[in-house]
């Protein structure tokens, strides 16, 4: 029996949160990933350039799939993602790959996500919510200004209900408001005026995400997880290696 290497779905909604950072959900066929673990995406319109994406839910029977798609400079799939994905879309879903996974009886666990590293991050988050006795979990997420935590309302929400997790926001500077971005505004006009929905800003520390986690000493007797920009991912785990923590430790999946 020939095995199956490439999976439909049909895109259901599409939430644009920020200027350059959508939310994008579909149902189709069931794709057998692992959470943490990234997929080929090919989008209508550029069927020929097909962009790897992390599910932000881990997999599920019914087909259900969720990606947080940012804007880089110069990709044609990411903008057209953000911009123009539709309702009624038909995408193609191939190649799970990547080892960004937890031991569910391993020892606690350091995850280190910038920008939509998130998402896959997330996804090994509510798979050990399955689990009767998961680890302790850390998250440290981050972005250069308090606009780029796009999913802090759902963090906050889960940090709540899991006893088992802690999220730490990080951002590079506390007082940078960014640049304008209509999306955000309207986000923060209905959540009210706290901008992180829930974080304070005596949740917030302030530095790079290298820095803030090296800071918090040698993770020598934990699973460390880093996903998110290729120079992110690189500089979080040369930081990390510096000061104490083993690099055969360090699981890591910079983005594209």
């Amino acid at each position: 029996m020939q095995q199956q290497d490439s999976w439909t779905a049909t895109v259901v909604e599409h939430h644009r949160l920020r200027r350059d950072v959508a939310v994008v959900r579909l149902i189709g066929e069931a794709v057998p990933f692992r959470a943490g673990q990234y997929v080929d995406v090919s989008v209508p319109g550029h069927p020929r350039l097909p962009r790897r994406l992390s599910p932000a839910l881990p997999p599920s029977l019914d087909g259900k799939l969720e990606f947080h798609v940012r804007t880089v400079p110069g990709g044609w799939v990411s903008r057209s993602i953000v911009e123009d994905t539709r309702p009624g879309d038909r995408w193609q879903i191939s190649a799970p790959r990547g080892d960004l996974t937890v031991d569910e009886e391993g020892p606690t666990v350091v995850m280190v996500g910038g920008g939509t590293g998130l998402a896959p991050l997330r996804s090994i988050i509510l798979d050990l919510v399955q689990v009767p006795n998961p680890p302790q979990v850390y998250l440290f997420v981050g972005g250069r200004t308090v606009a780029d935590l796009y999913a802090s309302d759902m963090l906050w929400l889960l940090t709540q209900q899991l006893p088992w997790l802690t999220t730490i926001p990080v951002v590079e500077d506390v007082t940078d408001p960014g640049a304008p971005d209509d999306w955000y505004e309207r986000i923060r006009d209905h959540v009210g005026d706290s901008a992180l929905a829930g974080f304070g800003d005596d949740h917030l520390l302030e530095g790079t995400l290298g820095d803030v986690v090296a800071a918090h000493g040698a993770f020598v007797d934990h699973q460390v997880l880093v996903c998110g920009s290729p120079a992110m991912v690189r500089t979080t785990r040369d930081r990390l290696i510096a000061t104490g923590t083993p690099a055969d430790a360090i699981r890591f999946d910079p983005l594209d």
